[in-house]
């Protein structure tokens, strides 16, 4: 395997790039318009378009990755995750190229993409599952609520819904039927008894092409957001040595019952007492592995590499040892002040923290598109003990710049030092019980971020500073009024009748666009709106009659015209943004009077989607 190509984009095609680097392989890109000038494009050897920015024009296009390989001589393809990643058609494809598949055989993509054969196997191999069965209301009367709904042929939360009564069925049904058939291009579904209070705790493991198949452990992955994970850590707070060989066990049955070869994860729920329930399993490496990688040592890509060159292992299970723990949080492009919205637009500033191990393919200027994942870095941190490594992380976070859009990394670190998360982990449901406050900036960001505006040699009317003693300068952020004075080497600033001393040397991490002004605060960031020449505002109440996009997104669906009325709480447009459906609905029967969108359109923040009036009484 002199070349690989990587059929993926981001921080994952980087951390390939990494160890195939390492390892004396030449690597190749591939790239969709949106990510012309990224990171992992820059950093291959060579690079190939392979379509627009939409995925399905580009990283799911199997025969233009297929082309880009045999036009640059790849030797090898390796999926990465997400996109094609569990896609049989896509591994045969590879392999009737001509080419290496880094990854399990087609034929067990094939069986364990399906939730209902995965499951299957897994009760013939001893392996204890869920009780569930094929998704009518028969099944969800024999299983009784709540239960969970699951797309077939599902994955990173997408197609799933929790219903608690008989009520929620249909609608639920409605909603995972379209989510599966918009992500995975089939809509057929699973419902499965809801386990609640539980942890979701997964085993990797490992197989050569000879037989050898070995687990390293296990990641906790319980604080999940929509069914999605954003923590994960090694080794679980509450798996001890036994339960740890028990679970392992489990896992390399299953992957021994399939044949599997490469990289994989087995997925379960694991209840108070100690029960474990299979869930599913992944083929392919999967988002947290660098919590495998640091409490182990070993290097899954390279071993993925290895195992896809035939080569057998050099360790046996007993050569597995664990040391110390790790954590990861997943860094998402999302609002969590508007519901985690995913969110979309450029990075003004971006500044990884020292210490840890940041995996991303960021830096200022870049763009982030609407087409992909909201998951725009991995921070990950180990230490000898798990409350080193929370609280390394943690640090880790606040000292983390990521300007220009919202994050969700504030809500990370705040998970992180709550008080029931360090002492015990957390289960699937923690994050309903869990409450966080979105920082709103007060006097004193207000007034640091007037000194930084001051500090910035190309603002206004401090350009050309004269010799007075004292200078005055009216800035105002949003409908926010800031007095800022520079007299006898220090400032002086006043906001919302507050008087703020700021010393000479105060200085924050910003940065400055012609109408706005990012600022770090403590672990806290904030756009401030810069309105000092522009006319007040009035204050305006958001009027009524109009369904506006919330986040960049792809109208998936429009389930009503022009002259129809919409009950209460039933969606109207559904967007798809960052690989999640999100419902628009209506809090009160309404009449659409106009829809100005169709399903297949790209929106923005603010579009103008539907008209709305009052439903008629009569």
């Amino acid at each position: 395997m002199k070349s690989l190509l990587i059929a993926n984009r981001g921080e994952i095609a980087r951390r390939i790039m990494r160890t195939a680097r390492r390892m004396g392989i030449c690597t190749i890109a591939v790239y969709s318009d949106a990510d012309r000038g990224a990171l992992h494009v820059r950093e291959a050897d060579a690079a190939v378009r392979i379509g627009a920015a939409a995925p399905h024009e580009s990283y799911l296009n199997i025969p233009a990755i297929i082309e880009a390989a045999k036009r640059t001589g790849a030797d090898a393809v390796h999926p990465g995750y997400g996109f094609l990643a569990e896609s049989a058609d896509f591994a045969q494809a590879v392999l009737d190229a001509g080419l290496t598949w880094v990854g399990p055989p087609p034929l067990v993509i094939r069986q364990m993409s399906d939730k209902a054969e995965a499951k299957r196997i897994a009760r013939e191999a001893g392996v204890p599952i869920v009780p569930g069965g094929e998704a009518t209301p028969q099944t969800a009367k024999s299983i009784g609520y709540p239960l969970m709904i699951k797309a077939v042929a599902g994955g990173g939360g997408r197609g799933m819904r929790l219903v608690r009564s008989e009520g929620e069925l249909a609608p639920a049904f409605d909603a995972a039927r379209s989510e599966a058939q918009h992500a995975f291009g089939d809509g057929r579904l699973l419902l499965e008894r809801a386990l609640e209070g539980v942890r979701h705790i997964e085993i990797q493991v490992f197989a050569d092409q000879h037989g050898n198949v070995i687990h390293l452990g296990e990641r906790d992955c319980s604080v999940q957001r929509r069914h999605q994970k954003l923590i994960e850590e090694s080794p679980s707070p509450v798996v001890d040595a036994a339960l740890r060989e028990k679970m392992g066990a489990a896992a390399v049955a299953l992957a021994k019952a399939v044949h599997y070869v490469g990289a994989g994860t087995i997925e379960f729920l694991l209840d108070a007492d100690g029960n474990f329930y299979f869930m599913e399993m992944n083929t392919r490496l999967q988002v947290e592995h660098p919590v495998t990688e640091a409490v182990t040592g070993v290097d899954l890509v390279e071993w993925q590499i290895r195992v896809a060159r035939a080569e057998r292992f050099t360790r046996q299970q007993a050569d597995i040892h664990f040391h110390g723990h790790a954590i990861e949080a997943r860094l998402c492009a999302e609002d969590p002040a508007c519901n985690f919205l995913p969110q979309a637009g450029r990075i003004a500033l971006w500044q990884p923290a020292e210490g840890v191990r940041t995996d991303h393919a960021l830096e200022t200027g870049t763009d982030i598109p609407p087409h992909y994942d909201s998951m725009i870095a991995k921070v990950v941190a180990c230490a000898p003990t798990r409350d080193a490594a929370l609280n390394q992380l943690a640090n880790a976070l606040d000292n983390t710049v990521a300007l220009g859009l919202p994050t969700n990394k504030a809500f990370l670190a705040a998970v992180l030092r709550d008080r029931e998360f360090a002492a015990q982990g957390a289960t699937t449901d923690f994050l309903t019980r869990f409450s966080f406050e979105v920082a709103k900036p007060d006097s004193q960001t207000l007034g640091a971020a007037a000194v930084q505006l001051a500090r910035n040699a190309g603002y206004g009317e401090w350009n050309s500073w004269s010799n007075n003693p004292a200078r005055t300068m009216p800035v105002r952020f949003g409908e926010d009024e800031v007095s800022l004075r520079f007299e006898y080497g220090a400032y002086r600033a006043s906001a919302r009748g507050e008087d703020i001393a700021l010393e000479a040397d105060e200085r924050r991490v910003c940065a400055i666009e012609p109408d706005a002004m990012h600022l770090a605060c403590g672990g806290a960031s904030f756009r401030l709106d810069i309105t000092t020449h522009a006319p007040a505002r009035r204050a305006s109440v958001a009027s009524d009659g109009r369904l506006v996009a919330p986040m960049n997104g792809r109208v998936v669906a429009i389930n009503a015209r022009a002259g129809d009325t919409i009950e209460a709480g039933k969606a109207l447009v559904v967007l798809e943004a960052m690989k999640m459906e999100h419902a628009l609905s209506v809090p009160a029967p309404v009449r659409a009077k106009a829809i100005h969108v169709a399903v297949g359109a790209q929106v923005s923040p603010g579009q103008l989607l539907a008209e709305l009036e009052p439903a008629s009484k009569g």
